[in-house]
């Protein structure tokens, strides 16, 4: 009985297992399967291990054909240079330089016959070819103690017109590379000239080329080593030449070599400014712009902190009106978020810096906190809340820095809480007109004032008449609140009255002399049941 039922379940087994096969089969042969049916041996093809080889078989051809074209060509440069450097005492001081030529020209021959077969290394060769010319023609005057070329004048134009033919080579075949070495060489022509004029003239030219290629080809690249070229080159200068073996010091220049630095900042900013405008806030102009910043305002603070103290505020001024120029520049030609705070910071920090030379201690604080509306005041303008949490925050440190620096708390430490109301005010009227969502910008402010004229107040008037100075405080902020109808302004003069009466309760009782002490709580007493009155009458009119 039971080896009978036993015959049917395998039956079953087999048949359910057979079903199960066929429908596998019918699949396979759906998806075009049928090559990796359990009749093939063989198993699917390997594709990972074949996907490995191909990548292993692409290495070794980028390695043999290009990276080794590069490391060949780099060490045959180098190779040359030592063979040109070389003292050649029985040959003529010109020997050298006829070598290299006949070598530059041997290279580009060389990269014209291979310039269908062998396009890669015969683009290098000519690379390589306009520089070994550059370096031979330089060799006439320079690595020898006796140059076959003298007269120094001389040596400036040879290299210069070599600079000159391989910058128009190099534009006719549209190549960053080449263009990058061209601006290259005309640097360093510009140094050997040893002259601060003609340096200007040749970053001058520099800048201007670096900036029309960059909006003609939206070479990005390109444009940020332009700037960084540029910039650490009149800083070479500036350092005493130490391409010509000078010593490493701080030359006496002409004063108006100082501001070639900002005008080649404003060259550059062009290459920002010219551009399409669905483009003005992109990566490669945030960078770009951060780098013109921090190169051209750097290193003029340095230069003018180290040899121009005489005139160095006014330098700086002069440097903000530049630079808040150029922010106001990109914000109307672009609405350009990032630019437009970036060089509106510069401005604001250079006027803070012309404004700290300019005045004595404490006397630049006035100007610093005020200095502060002037922000505020263009950030709106900008619709820049980044600018607005940025003038807030120098707001604060400029405070702290006053309480920290100043010999005492005078009358201007309540120049902080006027301009925080008057902040605070602007904010609020210009909200609707920009759409700037800025209630916690005005709290902020409006907080700081509340601690402020308190802290100064009671550092400033005679301690027996700190809580009628505050009474008074709080009597303002209740008479701003009415014609303002801001309840925020209410809420301040409440909270000011509360100080007072604290105040009054713990110091008056103990510290004060008897007739200000009596003074002091009957004012402060009938000024408060004078409000307790009037908000039971505002109550009942509103019932």
């Amino acid at each position: 009985m039971n080896s009978s039922s036993d015959a049917v379940d395998i039956d079953q087994l087999i048949s359910y297992l057979k079903n199960i096969e066929s429908r596998i089969s019918r699949i396979e042969k759906r998806l075009d399967l049928d090559e990796f049916s359990s009749d093939d041996k063989s198993g699917p093809p390997p594709i990972i291990l074949q996907n490995i080889s191909e990548r292993a078989d692409n290495l070794e051809s980028q390695i043999g054909q290009f990276w080794f074209a590069k490391a060949g060509i780099a060490i045959l440069s180098i190779g040359i240079i030592y063979l040109l450097t070389f003292p050649y005492a029985n040959l003529p001081s010109s020997a050298p330089s006829i070598i290299g030529f006949f070598i530059a020209c041997g290279l580009f021959i060389l990269s014209r016959l291979w310039r269908n077969n062998l396009q890669y290394i015969s683009q290098y060769l000519f690379g390589v070819g306009l520089l070994l010319l550059y370096f031979t023609t330089l060799r006439l005057r320079f690595f020898s103690e006796y140059p076959a070329v003298t007269n120094e004048l001389l040596e400036i134009i040879l290299l210069t017109l070599i600079t000159i033919v391989h910058l128009y080579i190099a534009y006719k075949k549209q190549s960053v590379y080449l263009n990058s070495i061209g601006i290259t060489l005309a640097s360093v022509t510009a140094l050997l000239s040893n002259n601060s004029y003609s340096i200007f003239i040749y970053l001058l030219m520099i800048s201007i080329l670096i900036v029309y290629l960059k909006l003609k080809y939206d070479w990005n690249g390109f444009y940020i080593y332009g700037i960084t070229l540029v910039f650490l080159t009149q800083f070479l200068w500036f350092i005493n030449n130490p391409v010509l073996g000078n010593k490493i010091e701080l030359q006496a220049l002409p004063y108006i070599s100082v501001f070639s630095l900002l005008l080649y900042g404003i060259i550059f900013s062009f290459g920002n400014l010219f551009i399409p405008k669905d483009k003005s806030d992109s990566n490669e102009v945030i960078v770009s712009t951060i780098i013109n910043c921090f190169w051209c305002y750097s290193f003029f603070l340095f230069i003018t902190i180290a040899k121009y103290n005489n005139i160095f505020a006014v330098s700086h001024f002069i440097a903000s009106i530049l630079f808040l120029t150029l922010s106001i520049s990109f914000w109307l030609k672009h609405e350009c978020k990032y630019a437009t705070f970036f060089y509106s910071i510069l401005g604001y920090t250079a006027l803070s810096v012309a404004i700290i030379a300019q005045f004595p201690k404490p006397d630049f604080f006035i100007w610093l906190c005020w200095q502060s509306v002037l922000v505020v005041s263009t950030a709106i303008w900008f619709r820049s809340k980044i600018i607005i949490v940025a003038n807030f925050i120098m707001y604060l440190l400029i405070f702290f820095s006053h309480l920290v620096l100043a010999d005492k708390i005078g009358i201007v430490t309540l120049s902080f809480g006027i301009v925080a109301i008057v902040s605070a005010r602007i904010l609020n009227s210009q909200k609707h007109r920009l759409d700037l969502k800025t209630e916690a910008m005005r709290l902020f402010y409006l907080g700081s004032a509340f601690f402020i004229f308190p802290y100064a107040l009671y550092h400033i008037v005679p301690k027996d008449y700190v809580g009628i100075s505050w009474t008074v405080v709080a009597l303002i902020y209740y008479v701003i609140s009415v014609i303002l109808k801001n309840k925020k302004y209410r809420w301040m003069s409440l909270l000011t009255f509360l100080l007072t009466v604290l105040y009054i309760l713990f110091v008056g009782t103990t510290n004060f002399e008897p007739v200000y002490r009596i003074i002091s709580f009957i004012a402060l007493g009938v000024i408060l049941l004078g409000i307790s009155i009037l908000y039971s009458k505002v109550k009942s009119k509103l019932k």
